[in-house]
């Protein structure tokens, strides 16, 4: 669609793109606008990854729609099951027919003399411009061609199969196989229980502990709500039963750190006996919700541990060898399969080169609004979900939000709007995006990221209760989104020199 002009583009056809493109069409029926689809079918996360036991690690009556009620009787549900829900929710709703798939966003440039953003965007291996009033970037914060992957000493010594979880080969073979797990996240915890069912072995090699927070795979009080009530009203209680009791356990962990580690490892050893060393491989030397925890259902790793058929080895790896992997210990880890779940590789705004009026954006330099728009950037809000809680709850209010601003710009007839610093804000001193966590795939790109400052609409916290009034009752006439109508554009110039003047609504 060469020199096509939307409302509204949307980045990303995964969970957040779709939820936010409902909420589109739910609250502008009218509105002209598309999504744009690096990849050829939607789902992004929950399509992309197809290792063994591949799930969520959060419940499904959080990590689901707020208007699209999760009915599988399991709340820890696999990715095809959550990848039918998320294609359904778009069934539903007549979202599929404004996707454009294959189509990758490399640039954005707004142009304050037009009040549009002119997008470069490769299509089967062209390049296109399409044109948008406003801009909303749901590409999620990991790279999809590739993952993170360290260089490991000796590892072309290998004469086995390695393999990245984000690539995973369907045709991979691991039966009575000896399979070594580089890693102890999400991603490590879900492929040992599974790989177990039919590897000779499995072994999860780890350099650190991490915490284990067991849940069972179904909720009980949900499924008997959803035979009492109708089904709306017990999605919504079951939600918020879940929002208050995931507020509890991160709250609980920031304020009586020690209680929270004592219950996690103490269940540990409760799983794995006494003569296991829980203190070596399951209790970490930082607090619960410094980095995420890790979801086990049904205790199945722990489960898994206990039969054999799966270990963890708690050490560092001196190189790759032959026939598997010497370790600094001395100790040796044969392998015929070696799986890297060493992380993500995090970008910012999906890779995308943004420019205003000429001159390059540098998010490390940019206070975000909410944590959702970039100070000086015009009409773009970006979504990030929670560290700390299911990524869909934020997702679901950045999306209500953007209906706000935008509904607010049609009303007043705005072509543009735009967080500008306050005078009050000159000295505000920059922080990190997030605070209080230190998974590595997080620090690794932190001095990429956006900075918070010290005070509001400039904050950026991990609080759904609180973000369900930032973003869903807070004024938009705060004195820092200056709304601009068509007739008055903004002069590069004229904003450098001074301070804007904010439109009343």
């Amino acid at each position: 669609m060469p020199g096509a002009t939307c409302d509204v583009i949307v980045v990303g056809a995964g969970l957040s793109g779709i939820g936010a493109a409902c909420h589109l069409l739910e609250q502008f029926p009218e509105m002209d606008f598309a999504i744009l689809e690096g990849r050829e079918r939607m789902g992004g996360t929950w399509d992309l990854f197809r290792y063994p036991g591949i799930r969520s690690d959060s419940d499904m009556h959080t990590l689901g729609y707020h208007f699209k009620p999760w009915t599988n009787p399991k709340a820890i549900a696999d990715g095809p099951a959550i990848l039918d829900y998320i294609e359904e929710t778009a069934r539903e709703h007549d979202v599929e027919s404004r996707i454009r798939y294959n189509h990758r966003l490399t640039a954005a440039a707004w142009s304050s003399a037009e009040n549009l953003w002119t997008l470069t965007v490769t299509v089967d291996g062209e390049q296109r411009e399409l044109r948008c009033r406003f801009l909303l970037m749901c590409a999620g914060y990991f790279r999809y061609d590739r993952g993170h992957r360290p260089d490991f000493p000796g590892e072309e010594l290998f004469g086995g199969t390695v393999v990245h979880p984000q690539h995973w080969p369907e045709e991979l073979d691991y039966d009575d196989r000896n399979v070594v797990i580089i890693g102890s996240g999400a991603t490590a915890v879900t492929l040992v229980p599974e790989l177990a069912k039919r590897a000779r072995h499995v072994t999860m090699l780890q350099r650190s502990p991490t915490y284990m927070i067991a849940f069972p795979d179904t909720d009980v009080i949900a499924n008997i709500l959803r035979m009492l009530l109708p089904e709306r009203l017990a999605y919504r209680l079951t939600r918020w039963k879940n929002i208050r009791l995931q507020t509890f356990i991160f709250k609980l962990a920031r304020n009586r750190p020690n209680l929270v580690r004592r219950f996690l490892v103490g269940h540990a050893r409760r799983m794995l006996g006494k003569q296991y060393d829980v203190d070596r491989h399951f209790n970490p030397d930082y607090n619960p919700w410094e980095q995420r925890l890790c979801l086990i259902p049904n205790d199945d790793l722990f489960e898994t541990i206990r039969s054999g058929e799966g270990s963890v080895v708690t050490d560092h790896i001196a190189s790759f060898t032959e026939s598997g992997i010497e370790l600094e210990s001395g100790e040796h880890l044969d392998a015929d399969i070696i799986v890297t779940a060493t992380g993500l590789e995090i970008v910012v705004m999906g890779g995308v080169a943004f420019s205003v009026d000429g001159e390059p954006v540098d998010f490390a330099d940019r206070f975000a609004y909410k944590g959702v728009m970039m100070r000086d950037v015009p009409n773009m809000i970006s979504t990030f979900g929670y560290i700390n809680a299911s990524w869909t709850l934020r997702a679901d209010l950045v999306a209500q939000f953007a209906c706000r601003v935008l509904d607010h710009m049609r009303t007043g007839d705005y072509a543009s709007c735009t967080p500008r610093l306050r005078a009050t804000d000159a000295d505000m001193p920059a922080r990190p995006y997030l605070t209080g966590f230190s998974s590595g795939y997080l620090t690794r790109v932190m001095h990429r990221l956006p900075r918070q400052g010290d005070r509001e609409p400039w904050l950026n916290p991990q609080d759904y209760l609180g973000d369900r009034e930032r973003f869903l009752e807070a004024p938009l006439d705060d004195g820092v989104l200056d709304f601009r109508a068509a007739a008055h554009p903004v002069d590069r110039q004229d904003v450098e020199q001074e301070e804007p003047a904010v439109l009343s609504v």
